[in-house]
């Protein structure tokens, strides 16, 4: 009997240790498809997951809010979760979520954020492809979901913690109207700050009035804290801001523990009024 059960049990695990893992019963996670990004822009390739809403397949005609998760191999199962949550109690509209994933956390496994989402910095020399990034988001990735997905281009939303908040305020500055709706949860700019003060584009001709969320934790580290607070005093203080903006303290949150209050409170934000 024991060595029956030991069989069965080294068979199971080599089954899930060698098999792609089923994921059509965690009903957090929605109808999600998967793409495979070779980005000619960059010249590295990428992991776009896409959860399309409950309503999806039973409204034909409906385009959707999309919501562009920086981070996405982390923050793309933790908010598609809480999204349907959220959607369910009928505090955030239905949309399509777009996670962006290296595929790893390290950047001996793939992960460029350091680089991907950050201006320039003096104290470091892989700091600065924000720019091109952004380039791969309005050039391949943005136009890849609006033609296979029922996405609308009007409405927007990108998200970002840490230095994806930096990458988040970045696009808010240099090409505002790239998404109508900006989200920022704990923007690290304690290596380049002054780049954040001044402004770097206009806004997209014709198009809305984008919107512009930034979240800061109470709890947040100090490095993080300080800079954040500077420049939403800053911007607080300019009259012709090339958005709508709104600044919030989350209250007994830590740098890390932020992203969903960010993500609920930003969201409600957005489409209120």
């Amino acid at each position: 009997m024991r060595k029956a059960f030991v069989c069965l049990l080294f068979s199971l695990t080599s089954s899930l240790a060698n098999g792609a893992t089923d994921t059509q019963f965690l009903q957090g996670l929605g109808d999600t498809r998967y793409h495979h990004v070779e980005s000619s822009v960059i010249g590295r390739n990428y992991h776009i997951y896409v959860m399309l809403p409950d309503t999806y397949n039973n409204a034909p005609g409906i385009e959707y809010p999309t919501i562009y998760l920086l981070d996405g191999g982390g923050l793309f199962p933790l908010m598609t979760a809480y999204y349907h949550y959220l959607n369910f109690g009928d505090e955030i509209p239905d949309a399509i979520i777009v996670g962006i994933s290296y595929g790893g956390s390290t950047f001996e496994e793939g992960n460029y954020r350091s680089s991907d989402f950050t201006a320039p910095s003096a104290e470091r020399d892989f700091w600065g492809g924000a720019d091109k990034f952004q380039t791969f988001l309005s050039d391949e990735l943005l136009p890849l979901i609006e033609d296979t997905y029922r996405s609308k281009p009007s409405r927007r939303i990108i998200f970002g913690q840490s230095i994806g908040g930096q990458f988040v305020l970045f696009t808010a500055l240099t090409k505002p109207g790239l998404f109508w709706g900006l989200i920022a949860s704990n923007p690290a700019l304690h290596r380049n700050l002054p780049f954040f003060m001044q402004r770097h584009g206009t806004p997209l001709e014709g198009s809305e009035r984008p919107r512009l969320f930034v979240a800061d934790s109470t709890l947040n580290d100090a490095q993080f804290r300080q800079p954040s607070l500077e420049w939403i005093a800053h911007w607080s203080k300019v009259d012709d801001k090339p958005w709508d903006f709104k600044a919030t303290d989350l209250d007994g949150h830590s740098h890390m523990s932020a992203p969903p209050a960010a993500f609920r409170e930003g969201v409600r934000w957005l489409f209120s009024n």
